[in-house]
């Protein structure tokens, strides 16, 4: 089959970049795709991080740059370029109502070429809402064919918004591209860790909604064998969570990287970790359960969105019940009982054939292959 793509992809760094490069990859292993990203994702404006770029990005995968998000005229000539190669069915990528005015242009101008457009969802309804949101999304999916969605929790939010959507749901595959895990010990005296500590890790961008600050509360009431390592750009003011680690009775055991943490970074964050904490308000998926299950380390979040879709509760990490300090407090002190650190990694080894790149891309193209418009 003949893909033409959109997505972010490197040099654009991030989770979806990094997700767009590695499905690429395993498509071309039996499919024609040619790729398409951004010359400028976000004004520099509007965007809270250092930069959106990453010199150092991996996976590069030769996608043609054309297509700017807040200029009207790259619009149809990034959906002409896409035709170009008589593509069967273009993919778009879509994660917040920002996006919609452009990439339904182009949409709308490859269906007039009767190419169907399959849209991978991530996020229907933005975690941090605002009233514009709905009618552009709403706007955006009336132009697509069909919809691949990583949770049934954004498959939800998409039929909320679209009834006759035809969607399917795949799991987020593992992130493998971080290389292999290395000895724990070897990552903790890397990053200056104790060696016999229990070890928390608060991984990627640093957002209210992500719930850093209950995450905080909660480890003020964890004893002396706990160590909290948060490792993630701000994407906001970080004085108010340095503030709350001044204030706990032992600041020296939180391990504050408040940076972008490289993709050459990664496996030692992890692999020094005995679990990964998601104590998030609201969510729909986290590329962050991706790469712990990478790296065979369990996952404690909270049954927010589709998060918990990823865990399976008691097998291979622990589902929070609520977005509170006592129950992030309690989950992460059950986690350290009955054998859980190492039965749920045994489970995780198990696990890792359903949540292959290999797998995700096999359904994806039959998917594709049944929306064809011609």
């Amino acid at each position: 089959m003949r893909f033409s793509f959109f997505s972010a992809f490197p040099p654009y760094r991030g989770g979806i970049a990094q997700f767009g490069s590695a499905l690429v990859r395993e498509l071309r292993k039996q499919h024609a795709v040619e790729a398409f990203t951004f010359t400028r994702q976000y004004p520099d404006l509007l965007f809270p991080g250092s930069t959106q770029l990453d010199a150092a990005a991996g996976q590069d995968i030769g996608a043609v740059r054309s297509l700017d998000s807040i200029g009207p005229w790259t619009w149809g000539r990034t959906a002409k370029a896409m035709m170009a190669s008589d593509p069967e069915v273009a993919v778009l990528r879509y994660w917040m109502p920002f996006f919609a005015p452009a990439l339904g242009v182009v949409a709308a101008r490859l269906r007039r070429k009767r190419i169907p457009v399959v849209c991978i969802v991530d996020n229907a309804v933005p975690h941090e809402p605002s009233f514009y949101d709905k009618p552009l999304t709403r706007w955006f999916l009336k132009r697509c064919d069909g919809f691949v969605a990583l949770t049934e929790a954004v498959a939800d939010d998409i039929r909320s918004l679209h009834p006759q959507a035809r969607i399917l749901v795949l799991p987020h595959p593992l992130y493998d591209h971080f290389g292999s895990a290395i000895p724990q010990q070897e990552a903790r005296a890397a990053l200056g860790l104790p060696a016999d500590a229990r070890v928390l890790l608060f991984f990627g961008l640093i957002r209210d909604y992500k719930g850093l600050d209950i995450l905080l509360e909660a480890f003020a009431g964890l004893d002396e064998r706990y160590h909290l390592l948060i490792a993630g750009e701000p994407y906001g003011d970080l004085a108010p969570y340095t503030d709350r680690i001044s204030r706990l009775p032992d600041p020296k055991r939180v391990h504050l990287h408040a940076r972008y943490i490289s993709d050459e970074a990664v496996p030692a964050f992890f692999c020094a970790s005995d679990a990964v904490v998601l104590p998030y308000r609201s969510g729909t998926q986290s590329g962050i359960t991706a790469i712990a299950q990478h790296f065979g380390v369990p996952v404690l979040a909270t049954d927010v969105g589709g998060l918990k879709e990823a865990i399976v509760h008691e097998g291979t990490g622990l589902v929070i019940a609520e977005p509170t300090v006592e129950a992030v407090r309690a989950a992460c002190e059950q986690f350290f009982t009955n054998g859980r650190p190492l039965r749920f990694r045994e489970a995780l080894q198990r696990q890792r054939a359903e949540l292959s790149w290999s797998r995700f891309a096999g359904h994806f193209a039959v998917f594709c292959g049944s929306l064809r418009l011609r």
